[in-house]
């Protein structure tokens, strides 16, 4: 039997009801065990809020391409911008069928952040019909995103038996990014891949996708693929490779796919959370017996991220931590 990710109640979260909490420690800790992936509901992001950046997402891949073109993540600063359709290829050979734009929490100039992997100016669409509108409704959901992800973190922290503060340190200066994304209608003989097959490459993942459907998660139970269908107001949260090499593989980062058969244009704003850039991410210690070895040696965050960028984007395809876990799950 197939078993999708789970809905779970965010709620409890921002309560006193200790029971509740409880509750809602449990629910994700076997969540990340099982599946890597779950759907959160009452989790304080306003859904005017949600609508306005799908709305944002559609306006900006309605410009012609010649104009996208000119905010190309390829020019300085890099993977900030544009990313043309089958640009990135998982899977599938031909590229994904997808286009995206990456946008990272706005930086004044001269902040010392400015220039490292993913962080810098943001390259805004001067053709965009309200640009000023654009810039403001990006920085909210950036900063919405960013306290809701600090939030997941101190659940995340309580279902590994350690202090809910604990992940704060990572999520300080994090670089996140946002990307918007637009998946044209494909043959329904689902051949095609809006994305291929892969996990995540960070710490955790929270994903804003409209009504189409489309996403995909691996369950290794039934050793078949379980749609993540999308629930009203909830945001699916999934968890990345560097999370699960920082569980020493007590968590999962799973593989999804998206292809998108419903005969029209599908939308989603994954948002990112890597981390900051200069921490160092060793076994956490409650992840492994006094006496037993790490899976992993130590890395910093933003080595880790260059390396698995130049994965998918260099040509070689699903990087080397999603090619482990094709070959344990197929």
């Amino acid at each position: 039997m197939v078993t999708a990710p789970p809905v779970i109640d965010f709620g409890p979260f921002y309560g006193y009801d200790t029971g509740r909490k409880a509750e809602l420690v449990q629910q994700v800790r076997q969540a990340c065990e099982r599946h890597g992936f779950f759907q959160i509901i009452n989790h304080r992001v306003p859904s005017d809020l949600q609508e306005a950046i799908l709305h944002q997402a559609r306006e900006i891949f309605s410009l012609p391409l010649h104009v996208k073109e000119k905010y190309s993540r390829a020019i300085e600063p890099v993977n900030l911008g544009y990313e043309r359709l089958r640009e990135q290829s998982f899977d599938n050979g031909t590229g994904d069928l997808k286009e995206g734009f990456y946008l990272c929490q706005e930086l004044p100039p001269g902040h010392p952040l400015v220039g490292r992997f993913s962080l810098g100016l943001n390259k805004y669409p001067a053709e965009m019909r309200d640009l000023a509108l654009f810039r403001s409704t990006v920085n909210d959901y950036h900063i919405a995103m960013a306290d809701l992800a600090l939030n997941i973190f101190r659940i995340l922290a309580q279902t590994l038996d350690l202090k809910e503060d604990w992940f704060d340190g990572f999520c300080h200066d994090s670089a996140n990014i946002m990307r918007l994304l637009r998946y044209p209608p494909q043959p329904a003989d689902g051949l095609e891949r809006g994305i291929g097959a892969h996990t995540d490459f960070g710490g955790l993942t929270i994903l804003l996708q409209d009504d189409k459907g489309g996403l995909q998660v691996w369950d290794r139970e039934s050793s078949q693929w379980a749609d993540a269908d999308p629930v009203p107001g909830a945001l699916v949260v999934n968890l990345g490779n560097m999370l699960m090499r920082w569980t020493n593989d007590r968590y999962l980062s799973n593989l999804h796919r998206v292809i998108n058969i419903s005969g029209q244009e599908r939308y989603s704003v994954p948002y990112f959370i890597s981390g900051n850039l200069d921490y160092l991410v060793e076994c956490i210690p409650s992840c492994k017996a006094e006496t037993e070895e790490a899976k992993y040696p130590p890395i910093r965050v933003e080595e880790w991220l260059e390396a698995r960028y130049s994965d998918t984007y260099g040509g070689v395809g699903v990087g080397e931590l999603s090619r482990d876990v094709v070959s344990a799950t197929h």
